[in-house]
């Protein structure tokens, strides 16, 4: 893999990427989908058929920086979510230096439309937050038991209200967010303007059909980013945008 910008650089090894990835600010939410030409993140109806081992090198570097891999319950069922997370030597880089083995596994169901004995939960060797906008039952909190912690935050725009999600995570000491989809929570926090680093890595091919966006939500946001870092291999492009901050909003 080859650095583009900002600094060309013929190969970069994982330090390097990691330095790359890395940000101070707190809290930081970023999003990594793999895109298409055309802007699809499906080929029959799943993202694998965009990756290659490039990006998949970049997707396990992000989570070894992540305090919480935030995910959507329909992206669970889709592409499994169960049992570890992180290869052995991506934990043991984070317990050499000093963080938890894994991140923690947040997901979000608007409808809470998930079963207490879903293999997710069940199999789950880190704390699983699930963030849900209904009222929630003391008998839904007793059946979930210890495999999930409900919490529960405003619906707004017919989704959790992606704000406070942002917030309960980062007042509990959770603050690098690593958001892996699906296109819904992506446009849900677009359209709240809670997204500050947008990892795509753009495959080279086509799928047109009837694939999802990135980012899907009933209303447009538009938000200013600018590119940070960029690479490529075999033709795939893995660019870092960071959403643009006016000089006074930039965190010290």
């Amino acid at each position: 893999m080859r650095a583009l910008l900002p600094q060309p650089a013929d190969q970069v090894d994982d330090q390097f990427l990691l330095e790359r990835y890395a940000s101070g600010q707190r809290p930081f939410v970023r999003f990594n989908f793999v895109s298409s030409i055309d802007g699809s993140a499906q080929v029959d109806g799943l993202s694998g058929g965009l990756g290659s081992p490039g990006d998949r090198r970049i997707f396990s570097l992000l989570r070894r920086l992540a305090d919480v891999i935030l995910v959507g319950t329909g992206t669970v069922r889709a592409e499994g979510y169960e049992g570890q997370l992180l290869s052995e030597e991506d934990m043991a880089w984070r317990i050499e230096r000093g963080m938890p083995p894994q991140p923690v596994l947040a997901l979000v169901s608007h409808g809470l439309h998930l079963e207490p004995t879903a293999p997710v939960f069940a199999k789950s060797p880190v704390p699983v937050l699930l963030f849900t906008s209904v009222d929630v039952s003391d008998e839904q909190r007793e059946a979930f038991g210890t495999n999930a912690t409900l919490v529960q935050v405003s619906d707004k725009d017919g989704g959790c209200a992606p704000q406070e999600i942002v917030d309960y995570l980062h007042s509990r000491g959770l603050g690098f967010i690593h958001a892996e989809g699906g296109p819904h929570i992506f446009g849900q926090f677009a359209a709240a303007g809670a997204v500050d680093s947008a990892c795509i890595s753009h495959s080279p091919v086509l799928v047109a059909g009837d694939g999802m966006r990135i980012a899907v939500h009933e209303q447009q946001a538009f938000l200013q980013f600018e590119l940070h870092s960029l690479f490529e291999e075999d033709s795939m492009l893995f660019c870092d945008y960071r959403f643009r901050r006016s000089a006074e909003s930039q965190p010290e």
